[in-house]
């Protein structure tokens, strides 16, 4: 198991940062040689690990789309018609009706119209780029970092703690922890630690009333906001899911995120919400708390 594993990293690895969406990506798109290797001995795969090297590669898989552009949104829908695409790649192999070149191509067609249909302005800034695509930039910060920017103060926090967009090392509810403060943080990360979790922020469940304090540190707001000016954008979507973190917070408790979101907060109920805001350096935006009042 651990080989194949392992061919899935290199894969992923060969293809990284390469266009999807230019015409001739079966030529700069393709299995590598331990790739077709492993194909040939697919056959000696059972169901059981088969779903699990299935499950691995949706998640690589989008971790690596992610890690291009921070901005791609993939709900559970999304992850779920990803995962047919690569269930259908193992079930064509095994079919072994078709070459491994034909395999492939079409392969590499499905994940691109997966993309399309998932985020539809990844066609239209990626049609005509360069061959191999430079990542958006999203950074892992350190807890003082945070601590600064968000205005938190760890000795008066109130408990529990979510931290929406916690990174791949989750640095801050890992702090959190080891200062015995109850945290955890989700991303679209598989985690080994018990608290961290997997989830896209807009399909978590947040519940009512259950945080003390949430934060997001260049996290839900900044998407929140690149959606709002998107022609395409989910803002929508964001716009409920920023209402519903607020209702999950505790009488008293505080929801500190940056940038901050005036074209939403100017609407927000002053009989229920107290909001603060707070200057970054010279950063033209700034970091907003808001507490519930009731």
């Amino acid at each position: 198991m651990n080989k194949y594993l392992k061919n899935i990293d290199k894969q992923i690895e060969f293809n990284q940062g390469k266009n999807i969406f230019l015409d001739k990506t079966d030529i700069t798109l393709k299995f590598i040689d331990d790739t077709i290797k492993a194909i040939s001995e697919i056959t000696q795969i059972n169901s059981g690990s088969e779903k699990i090297l299935i499950d691995y590669t949706t998640d690589k898989a989008i971790e690596e789309f992610c890690r291009i552009n921070q901005y791609y949104s993939f709900n559970s829908e999304a992850k779920k018609d990803l995962r047919n695409i690569y269930s259908d790649l193992f079930s064509n192999i095994k079919a072994n009706n078709h070459s491994i070149e034909t395999i492939s191509k079409n392969h590499y067609q499905n994940l691109k119209q997966w993309v399309i249909k998932t985020n539809p302005f990844a066609e239209k800034i990626y049609s005509k780029a360069a061959p191999d695509i430079k990542p958006v930039a999203c950074s892992e910060y350190s807890p003082d970092l945070q601590i600064n920017v968000l205005k938190i103060d760890s000795k008066t926090l109130m408990q529990p703690v979510l931290d929406i967009g916690c990174g791949k090392e989750g640095n801050m509810v890992k702090y959190l922890v080891e200062n015995n403060i109850e945290a955890i943080g989700i991303d679209r990360f598989s985690f080994g630690n018990n608290h961290m979790f997997y989830s896209d922020w807009l399909d978590y469940d947040y519940g009512i009333e259950k945080w003390g304090t949430i934060i997001s540190n260049l996290g839900f707001s900044n998407h929140f906001k690149h959606h709002h000016l998107r022609e395409d954008g989910k803002y929508i979507e964001y716009c409920k899911k920023y209402m519903d973190i607020l209702k999950s917070l505790k009488t008293g408790g505080r929801f500190h995120y940056a940038p901050d979101l005036p074209f939403v907060e100017q609407y927000l109920d002053d009989k229920r919400f107290k909001i603060d805001k707070n200057e970054i350096g010279e950063c033209d935006f700034k970091t907003t708390i808001i507490k519930r009042l009731k």
